[in-house]
Order: C-alpha cells, then structure tokens, then sequence
C-alpha cells in the first residue's frame, strides 16, 4: 500500500516511518509546524531521515494553532512542567485535538497524491494523558476519514498498542539512528533530561535495554 507517514522528527514517528518503510511503499512525510517549543529541534530531523529513505518531506506550517490554542508545549504558552510523563501535570502540554487537526489535513494529502492510506505513531504510554492518542478516539476518526475519501484512506497505527520501550526495540531492529531523534519538549539545545518526554526517553531505553545515544543536561 502507498502510505503517507506522520513523522514529527520524534523517536515514536521516525520508528513508525522506518517501520512503514519495511512494510508498505511510503511516498511522503508530513510534518506540521505548529508554534511548539521543541518544532525547530524535530523538524530538521525529519526531514534528514526522510533524506535517508530518499522520500518526499512536506512541512505543513499551522500557525494558528500557537495563535489560538492554550498549551504550554506552545511557544505562546507557560513553562514546560517537569516529572514523570504520566503526572497530572504533564496535562499542560496538551495541544487540544492536535491529532485531530494533523490527520484530517494527512488524510487530504495522502488522497491527493495517491496514497491509500497514513501511518500515524500514537502508542500506548500516551493514552494517560493525550486523549487523542487514545483508540477510543482513533477508530472513530479512522473511520470518519475511510469514510470521507474517494480513495478509501485507511489509517494505520501499528504502534496504538504498545509502550515507548517496545519502539525502541523496533526501531533497534531496524537500525533506526535514534541520536537524530528529538523528544524534550523544552526545545533547548540538548534534552534537559528533567521534563516528561525526557523522563519518558529515558526510561524506554532503560527498559528495552539498548543504550541510550541521547546527550541529556540532566
């Protein structure tokens, strides 16, 4: 199948692009410039793996989500909180329907450019706190966009039921560089180890037990 892969520049979306990649023929990555505090650190790492897989990289600018939304992962937004990835407070980094708006605006590109389907990299260790990253949400919504396309536009999320450690692992196997990956939300010039997504990268590494490439502050 052609797919389209939602790939961020995160460890989470470049495991799903490889892992896409092995399976299915990926004509493009689509990234979505938001307003987030961490987008100038992931988005360059996008498109440098999808100049690996010799891919088409396409950055979808959304400036109205920093203009509009309330979140602290926006730069319009308050500090980044600090603590384990599945705290109460981690809750402020929630960009509200984010994925929502993301797979909407995928699911018209892919038809577009012929793709029969997209690969988005929503995994277990988020349904804590990220209520669209949950299935109760994602089936309804893949349903609506099978539905809401000519083409029949399936999407697939082959991570929806596992953790960050079992990406790892995958992404171990598939000989993913996860140095050129990106995950601290704070967006400064190495990973300040302390916020939730740190936390969350360091731990997924610890557990899947492959060596942490990462360079943290803390």
């Amino acid at each position: 199948m052609k797919v389209v892969v939602l790939v961020s520049g995160g460890m989470d979306s470049v495991t799903a692009l490889y892992h896409a990649a092995d399976e299915h023929e990926v004509v493009a990555g689509l990234s979505f410039d938001y307003g987030s505090k961490h987008n100038h650190k992931e988005l360059p790492l996008a498109a440098w793996h999808c100049e690996q897989l010799g891919l088409l990289h396409q950055v979808v600018p959304l400036s109205f989500v920093d203009d509009l939304f309330e979140s602290d992962l926006l730069k319009s937004g308050g500090e980044i909180p600090e603590g384990h990835y599945e705290a109460e407070n981690m809750k402020q980094t929630v960009v509200p329907f984010r994925n929502g708006i993301m797979m909407a605006i995928a699911a018209g590109f892919a038809e577009s450019i012929k793709a029969g389907g997209l690969v988005i990299a929503a995994h277990s260790g988020d349904h804590a706190i990220y209520p669209d990253c949950r299935e109760d949400f994602m089936k309804p919504m893949a349903e609506a966009i099978t539905a809401g396309t000519y083409a029949d536009v399936k999407v697939l999320r082959p991570f929806i039921d596992q953790r960050k450690e079992d990406i790892v692992s995958r992404g171990s196997e598939l000989g993913i560089d996860f140095s050129q990956t990106w995950s601290c939300y704070k967006g400064v010039e190495l990973h300040c180890g302390k916020c939730g997504t740190c936390v969350e990268r360091k731990e997924a590494f610890e557990i899947a037990g492959v060596e942490d490439p990462t360079v943290y502050l803390e």
